[in-house]
């Protein structure tokens, strides 16, 4: 969905030579243009306009002097200095630039009708008069000479395997009708066709297409040859491409269509009557993406002046014509430079260059609309509404000139403006137009957008020369800037700022209200809404600043913010304004260069565009990259470009064609011409988070639902705030189902750390309102919301904010079921408890919600779920049965006992009374809950005694003695609180309980003793030397031991 736009346009009048051009070629070396009259080849130099060499070719008689002599071919050989020219007459001569030297290499006596060299320059055809091709090398040896018209198919002939007539043949129905149609009569070669053959190479070299008019028939025909001179069946023709172009004259209309293997390959139609014109020559440029027709008018005019038409196609599109005589080549190596010579020796050079013509709006009523020329009519896509491929359109606009440019306006972004060939410029806009800078002239169009044509302003610019305005910007309403070529110098531009009359005529009229020249060739602007001055860029790649908004409009060298001077090191194709902490000029260059200023920050960028804070950009390692600018320096940018990891794959040749604003959709064009929509994270991510600031819930949770964006970002984004705006939330979503789905994908992951991290120089997220788990405080926030809106409509998710919990409260949601079945809601848009039920059993498995069921006691409730489980009756009802026989406490003992609540099952274990105090027991030792089974029971009852008894036991076990002693102690268990005692070596403890018992005097000295020994082997000798000496009674020995050990540890340690 390109353009071509005229770049650079140059024009040299004040050369003169001798007869009348009647061929040219251009010297890749210089950029000089050679061009062969009937008297001489003169070497012309149009920047410096002034004749370089000059050969005269009546001199040494190869041409006659009364200027009667033909020049069929002239073509520059760089690598032999000199430029190879064949006459009518059957000369090939051999100009010899350095020496300005002419050499006859060789001549045919039948005369010669064309000339044609290989692309790659080592082979020369030549056609001659007696309609044979002569093949000969660089150096003019002959290789072969074949004729033209063959009766022989060529080396795809098809071959008969003798299997019976063609009439005796199974053709079925329709080739049978096919077999019996007659052959339609060729029709023979227009009268006005000048009967030459035409010669030309594929861009390889390996094959070359002749077409020439059949002496039989009368009709052109094209024949195909490789370079060993065998035909062949199939046409493979086109630098580089792969279609050979030819015209065709219908009935009704005049073609050019293109052939490929012999069959035809699509066609379009001349924008003339049918027999307004004919066709003079097609030529492609030299990647085939552009074909140029050269037309000229069938009869004279006024003044018997024959107009001459240039029209340039591509994928269908055409932009000029050119009314003059002119002879026509394109660029052996600048693909888009166009030379074109007239008869009265007028050289003119246009430089052309491929842009998108998109609108610029950054806010949602943008409606992303990119304008496509083709002929008078502009076709124009609204991407926001929809994605139409080429060469399909939402509207399109009819203009009753060919448009050369199409502009929108910096403002009012869906405003349209074009320039027509005839000079004036369209304006297109929505809806009636209510300024008083123009003079209304509505006109209602019936087109697939609500369109109309504002009004028709002539330009007041010099129309002498084609395409007098070659850019052109809508700044402001009743403003347009246009660049225009300057009379005073071949190599100024002249910057144009045009606005409305005044005093308005019959017709608005753009008048010129200031002007500025500039030194050099503008060949680029580029204006940002945001900021006032509009960038030029000259042909060398010098950045100017044009202050077009001042009281004298000037223009000013491109500096950044240290007064250095910025420019371009090579002339970009494409530009756009940006900010990284001040403006900056972005460039891209024909050959995939992207330079910020003088710093190329990448070297394989096929597209780029600027939206808002991001670069989008394609590269020909077939990604999709985008950039925030605004956490960027140009540095990083440079870096980031040459190591970041966030980009997409696209298909291999993808461009950008445009991003909808304020929206996630960036559209991409394949080479093939079909349109795809991507949406980029980096831009879907920013404007979730617009929205979400903005508190657009339901804006955000419809582009994360479809673009499986992880729902938890509404809430990590700003806890605090969606905290404070969950009714908002809850109103916007105004959906059950939504408000399901976004508890359903709550997780403790904190998003914008892990998955989506924010920008560096974005605000942070808040803290959130309240301590504790994130899926916590939200289900609980959200659910108390709902039930103080309207508890009955969010039933459905108020239970589901119950299961979903840390800790899923099933038990409550059961509960609140179970409410429902009890006391079924009256209000219209209240839940019944069948779907109540229905929807828990789709969020939680239906085992475990039975079992969270049966945790109720509510048997009622227990059958309504097992009616809606696929469990047989008969694994449920004997064991419901036989539980409705228990005693209340032991029936829930029972079932908590099942449900392997032990805690639960002990404590309505402990009110069944005392025959169910041994089971009570038996659960206690199994499950290990002493604890709870103490506090159960009075400290004065058996039970606690037993209870203590067997958890003493238990401590034993786990080598907690002295605890198991204490416990012993206190229920009044002396005797095995003493053994406790004294097997963790407590002995104060076992003192005191030997004390209480009490023991006599030699039983106490006897476990003094004991104990003593116990902590000597402890290592505890000073609470053995006590025991020793104050209960035991030989505690002079064993004192005077203890006191021995005592004082060796103690020098030892010392």
């Amino acid at each position: 969905m390109r353009n071509l736009r005229l770049l650079k346009s140059h024009r040299c009048l004040k050369l003169q030579g001798p007869g009348t051009p009647q061929c040219f070629t251009v010297r890749t070396d210089t950029g000089t243009v050679l061009i062969a009259s009937e008297y001489s080849v003169t070497e012309l130099d149009t920047r410096a306009g002034q004749v370089v060499n000059e050969v005269s070719l009546t001199v040494e008689r190869y041409l006659p002097e009364d200027g009667g002599g033909t020049i069929v071919g002239i073509q520059d050989l760089p690598d032999q200095e000199s430029v190879c020219v064949a006459t009518a007459t059957g000369d090939v001569i051999l100009y010899n630039l350095n020496t300005n030297q002419l050499e006859c290499v060789g001549s045919v006596d039948s005369g010669l009708s064309a000339m044609s060299w290989s692309p790659d320059q080592e082979l020369v055809t030549l056609t001659t008069g007696q309609d044979t091709i002569i093949m000969m090398t660089k150096d003019f040896e002959p290789i072969t000479e074949f004729g033209i018209h063959q009766d022989d198919f060529g080396e795809g002939k098809f071959i008969t395997v003798g299997w019976g007539k063609k009439e005796t043949q199974f053709h079925g129905s329709e080739g049978k009708r096919t077999a019996q149609r007659k052959t339609i009569e060729v029709q023979p070669a227009m009268s006005w066709d000048d009967r030459r053959p035409r010669v030309t190479w594929r861009g390889d070299g390996q094959l070359f297409a002749v077409s020439a008019v059949c002496p039989l028939t009368g009709a052109r025909k094209v024949r195909v040859w490789n370079r060993e001179s065998v035909t062949l069946l199939y046409y493979i023709v086109g630098p580089p491409g792969s279609l050979i172009a030819a015209t065709q004259r219908h009935p009704n209309k005049h073609s050019v269509v293109f052939m490929e293997n012999g069959l035809l390959h699509g066609d379009f139609t001349l924008p003339f009557g049918k027999e307004q014109v004919k066709v003079k020559e097609l030529l492609w440029n030299s990647d085939s993406t552009v074909l140029a027709v050269w037309l000229e008018d069938m009869t004279p005019g006024e003044g018997g002046q024959v107009n001459t038409y240039i029209q340039l196609w591509t994928v269908g599109n055409y932009h000029w014509y050119l009314k003059a005589p002119a002879y026509v080549s394109w660029d052996p190596e600048r693909p888009l430079r166009l030379h074109l010579v007239t008869r009265g020796w007028v050289s003119l050079n246009y430089d052309w260059g491929w842009s998108t013509d998109r609108s610029h709006g950054e806010d949602g009523h943008d409606d992303a609309n990119v304008a496509v020329i083709d002929g008078d009519k502009v076709l124009v896509s609204t991407f926001r509404q929809c994605v139409v491929p080429p060469p399909m359109c939402a509207y399109d606009l009819q203009l009753p000139a060919p448009v050369n440019l199409v502009t929108f306006q910096r403002q009012r972004t869906n405003e349209l403006a074009a320039l027509t060939a005839d000079g004036h410029i369209s304006v297109y806009g929505q809806g009636g137009h209510s300024s008083k800078a123009f003079s209304i002239m509505t006109l209602t169009l019936t087109l697939y957008c609500a369109l109309t044509l504002w009004l028709c302003c002539r330009v007041a610019v010099d129309q002498e020369e084609p395409l007098a305005l070659r850019l052109l910007l809508w700044l402001r309403e009743d403003v347009f800037l246009g660049v225009g070529a300057c009379t005073d110098g071949p190599s100024q531009s002249k910057m144009l700022i045009l606005g409305p009359i005044e005093a308005q005529g019959p017709q608005p009229t753009l008048e010129i209200r200031s002007h500025v020249e500039v030194e050099g060739h503008v060949i680029s602007m580029c204006h940002s809404s945001k900021t006032g001055p509009v960038a030029l860029q000259l042909e060398d790649g010098q950045i100017r600043k044009f202050l077009w908004d001042s009281l004298m409009p000037s223009v000013v060298e491109w500096q950044d913010s240290t007064g250095c001077r910025i420019n371009f090191p090579d002339p970009c194709v494409q530009t756009a304004l940006f900010t990284i902490e001040e403006e900056h000029l972005l460039g891209l260059t024909d050959r995939s260069h992207l330079f910020v200023g003088e710093t190329k920050v990448a070297s394989n960028v096929s597209s780029f565009v600027v939206y808002d804070d991001f670069l989008l950009l394609t590269t020909h390692s077939h990604t999709c990259r985008c950039f925030r600018l605004t956490t960027l320096t140009v540095k990083g940018l440079q870096v980031a470009l040459a190591n970041d990891e966030t980009l997409r794959r696209v298909e291999r040749g993808s461009r950008i064609v445009t991003v909808v604003p304020q929206d996630t959709r960036l559209i991409l064009q394949m080479p093939r011409g079909n349109l795809e929509t991507i949406r980029h994270r980096a831009l879907v991510l920013a404007q979730l988070r617009k929205w979400l600031d903005s508190q657009k819930f339901r804006e955000a949770f419809e582009c994360m639902r479809k673009l499986r964006i992880n729902l938890n970002l509404i809430y990590d984004h700003n806890p605090k705030v969606f905290l404070e705006s969950v009714e908002t939330f809850l109103r916007q979503l105004d959906s059950i189902n939504h408000i399901n789905l976004f508890l359903t994908e709550l997780k403790e992951e904190d998003t914008t750390t892990t998955m989506y991290p924010c920008p560096v120089n974005t605000t942070g997220q808040s803290a959130p309102a309240a301590c504790g788990k994130k899926v916590d405080i939200v289900c609980d926030a959200l659910r108390c919301t709902m039930e103080s809106m309207d508890q009955h409509k969010y039933c459905l998710s108020i239970l589901t904010s119950h299961v979903k919990k840390t800790v899923p409260e099933l038990e409550v949601a059961l509960q609140k079921v179970h409410e429902l079945r009890v006391n079924p809601p009256s209000a219209a848009n209240a839940v019944s408890a069948e779907e109540a039920l229905k929807y828990l059993l789709f969020l939680v498995n239906v085992n475990e919600l039975y079992e969270h069921s049966l945790g109720t006691y509510d048997f009622d409730l227990v059958l309504m779920v097992a009616e809606k489980s696929q469990k047989d009756p008969k694994e449920y009802l004997p064991f419901l049965n036989m539980l409705k026989t228990l005693e209340p406490n032991y029936q829930r003992y029972t079932i908590d006992k099942h449900l392997k609540r032990y805690r639960k099952a002990l404590h309505h274990l402990s009110k069944c009374g005392e025959e169910h105090f041994t089971e009570a027991l038996n659960l206690v030792k199994d499950q290990r809950l002493y604890s709870e089974a103490l506090g159960l029971y009075p400290t004065d009852s058996p039970q606690y005694k037993a209870l203590s008894c067997a958890y003493a036991e238990y401590l034993v076990e786990q080598q907690q003695a002295e605890q198991a002693g204490l416990l012993l102690w206190r229920c009044g268990e002396a005797t095995r609180a003493l053994q406790a005692f004294v097997g963790s070596a407590s002995w104060r403890n076992a003192l005191c309980v030997a004390e209480q018992i009490p023991l006599p005097s030699d039983q106490l000295a006897l476990l003094a003793r004991d104990l003593a020994e116990k902590l000597i082997e402890l290592r505890r000798y000073t609470e053995a030397a006590i025991l020793l000496e104050w209960y035991a009674k030989d505690c002079h020995l064993h004192g005077t031991k203890c006191i021995c050990i005592v004082s060796i540890n103690t020098v030892f340690s010392m």
